[in-house]
């Protein structure tokens, strides 16, 4: 029997428009709870409206809609590849740097409507669970989680789609008639992830007509593009492409250019088996386009102007932990906090252009220059100039450094 609508309090769930999440406000609904829908715009290709009112439809009194995307770009997407920040030295983070924004704005909102609890529908198996729960706590400690996925009442009840699917039917949510695709996916403006279904066989290769975002390497121009994309301070400030009279400065704007011009040339694929935060290994597909050049750029003018130490300190210390504090929800934590904090102070110097060319999957560097840093001296670097360098000052840095050396290799003589 279903309980009054409202009488354990009120819950602001996260919200798609999908079949789960419909199935899940209609159930909470019927656990007593009044229901409010929330939907975070982070460039996902979404009808909004159309779920909007299909939220209505199914019961929440009230349903929000949120354009996070300058947000998304401009305090995580950015300091993520300020930071040249991976997991196990591959994955860019997509799924993982649109978290903190949407669970911010999630709490915020429940805040404002004097909601008790808030909810998700995400898997019992997977990290997003878990990155959308720790920010919740953090944020808000008061806030109650509802998490169906986890419930035995919920989960027992619905084992498989056939199940939610009646429950839709007996419950009259709309579901649409769009055959269901054999993996999941979920996509921002930074990336689309693929996952389960067919893909949980490590060794399937995936179909072609899979990727989403990105033309086939095969299939792109064949014609090289080539771009130039300007940093301060290690942010992307201007995108110049000579050839279709590109000149972008807005964050927003030249990122989703860089998608764009990204996109045609085939950039951003990447297949790989993951470990889970929560003990699980994973196989999942991604394509990160924009996100893919703009890291690859500024590895590259790093090495211009960075110096040596700096950029040593920050890849033991900073750019893994970064990472894996991303992968693993805790953005929003002391550690999160303190290294968000590092970041900039490593970038004051990167400043300055590269020029990439993309052709058929791949990113080549071409130049690079600034004209504000000097660590790079030509003459200095040259072997034809002698310039202020003395050669004979290597010999004494030669035999400072043979001295332990020496000794080490003693104790093989005989």
């Amino acid at each position: 029997m279903s309980a009054a609508p409202g009488s354990k309090g009120k819950v602001l769930l996260a919200y798609s428009g999908g079949l789960d999440t419909s199935c899940i406000l209609a159930w909470l609904i019927d656990q007593g709870y009044e229901v409010l829908a929330y939907m975070a715009n982070v460039g996902q290709e979404e009808d909004f409206e159309a779920a909007r009112e299909k939220a209505l439809k199914v019961g929440a009194t009230k349903v929000f809609v949120e354009d996070l995307r300058r947000e998304l770009v401009e305090e995580l997407v950015i300091p993520t590849i300020q930071a040249n920040a991976v997991y196990e030295t591959v994955y860019l983070l997509g799924t993982s740097v649109a978290r903190p924004v949407i669970a911010r704005s999630q709490v915020k909102i429940a805040q404002q409507e004097g909601c008790t609890h808030v909810s998700h529908g995400c898997t019992g198996k997977g990290n997003d669970q878990v990155r959308f729960e720790l920010a919740y706590y953090a944020l808000d400690p008061k806030l109650q989680v509802i998490a169906p996925w986890r419930v035995p009442e919920f989960y027992q009840r619905f084992p498989g789609r056939n199940a939610l699917l009646a429950y839709a039917a007996e419950k009259g949510i709309p579901v649409s008639q769009t055959p269901s695709k054999p993996w999941s996916t979920d996509e921002n403006l930074f990336h689309i992830s693929y996952e389960a279904g067919i893909l949980e066989d490590p060794n399937v290769t995936p179909p072609k007509d899979m990727w989403k975002l990105t033309v086939d390497p095969e299939d792109a121009p064949n014609t090289p593009e080539r771009i130039t994309i300007t940093f301060k301070q290690g942010k992307p400030v201007r995108v110049t492409n000579e050839a279709d009279g590109t000149d972008l400065r807005d964050p927003l704007e030249l990122f989703l250019y860089l998608n764009t011009v990204a996109r045609r040339n085939g950039v951003g694929r990447i297949d790989i088996v993951e470990n889970r935060f929560i003990g699980i290994k994973s196989r999942g597909c991604y394509e990160t386009p924009g996100g893919t050049i703009l890291r690859a750029a500024h590895i590259d003018l790093e090495g211009l102007v960075l110096d040596r130490e700096v950029r040593a300190y920050r890849d033991e210390h900073i750019t893994p932990v970064f990472g894996k504090i991303m992968y693993n929800g805790l953005y929003f934590s002391p550690e999160g906090d303190l290294l968000t904090k590092m970041v900039p102070l490593t970038q004051t110097s990167v400043n300055g252009s590269v020029r990439v060319k993309l052709y058929k999957g791949s990113l080549t560097m071409e130049g690079r220059w600034s004209e504000t840093e000097t660590l790079y001296d030509m003459e200095q670097s040259s072997m034809d100039v002698q310039g202020d360098f003395e050669p004979t000052d290597s010999d004494g840095f030669i035999k400072i450094q043979s001295i332990r050396l020496k000794k080490w290799g003693s104790k093989f003589q005989n």
